[in-house]
């Protein structure tokens, strides 16, 4: 079934991508110009974005980050004075893995800001012009994280469940709008963010592999893309058990 308008070509569309200097972001933006897309990208690192820019002719960086909501909606005035937007990606993501014995605010709100706050600025600046224009398309990078609580994401899963709700809500919204919306719920990718983990990641992935699997999703028209489906399809089923089988399946997998 196709929940969005299938996103098969991309010669000459504008795109952004708001956290593209690495993992994810980045392989997408790649695939993206592969394709013919006049790409944007957006980021705290500004060399790694000149870096893609000179290998990507074509493509535009304009660093930021992505907390600063004055900074967002300038760059969003320079993308959207290119044309019209075909679509715009939130890819921007932070990690410190926490536990409720070591609870730290200021961690759980930096989490907030990057991870969710961020994305509703991307939102604020390029929604309007989408809603005028009555095309293009959001697309939000969650998490299998967001699925159900685990250990050691006390920061990190609340604000990809939140991404989750905000996308199934947009949809929701917007479908009749001419707007698509989609979420990618990615597992183990090998990322900067990943690198972090002291244990062994299942079924793990590379970027490239993860943007092959995003650019088919929209193509298909597809609302949730999800990755690599030999795990995320056992992550579907653990949150769909009561919380009693639940809470000890993760207690018995996790060994926390």
């Amino acid at each position: 079934m196709a929940f969005n308008p299938p996103l098969a070509d991309w010669h000459g569309k504008t795109v952004w991508l708001m956290g593209a200097s690495s993992g994810i972001g980045q392989a997408t933006a790649h695939a993206l110009h592969a394709q013919g897309a006049r790409v944007f990208v957006s980021a705290r690192n500004a060399q790694t974005l000149a870096e893609f820019v000179q290998s990507h002719p074509g493509a535009v960086a304009l660093a930021l980050d992505a907390t600063d909501r004055a900074a967002v909606h300038a760059a969003a005035h320079t993308v959207l004075a290119s044309g019209p937007l075909a679509l715009a990606m939130y890819c921007a993501g932070y990690y410190k893995a926490q536990r409720a014995t070591g609870f730290a605010l200021d961690e759980m709100l930096r989490h907030n800001q990057v991870n969710y706050c961020g994305a509703l600025y991307l939102l604020d600046a390029v929604l309007p012009a989408l809603l005028a224009q009555q095309s293009g398309h959001l697309s939000f990078i969650s998490s299998v994280a967001g699925y159900t609580g685990l250990p050691q994401s006390l920061a990190y899963g609340p604000t990809k469940a939140a991404l989750i709700n905000l996308a199934e809500t947009l949809y929701l919204d917007l479908k009749d709008s001419g707007i698509g919306v989609s979420l990618v719920c990615p597992g183990f990718v090998e990322t900067p963010l990943t690198a972090q983990n002291d244990f062994a990641m299942p079924a793990l992935i590379t970027p490239a592999q993860a943007a092959d699997e995003i650019l088919q999703g929209w193509r298909q028209g597809a609302f949730e893309i999800h990755f690599p489906k030999r795990f995320t399809r056992w992550m579907k089923i653990l949150r769909l058990l009561p919380y009693g089988a639940r809470f000890a399946a993760v207690r018995k997998i996790t060994s926390l």
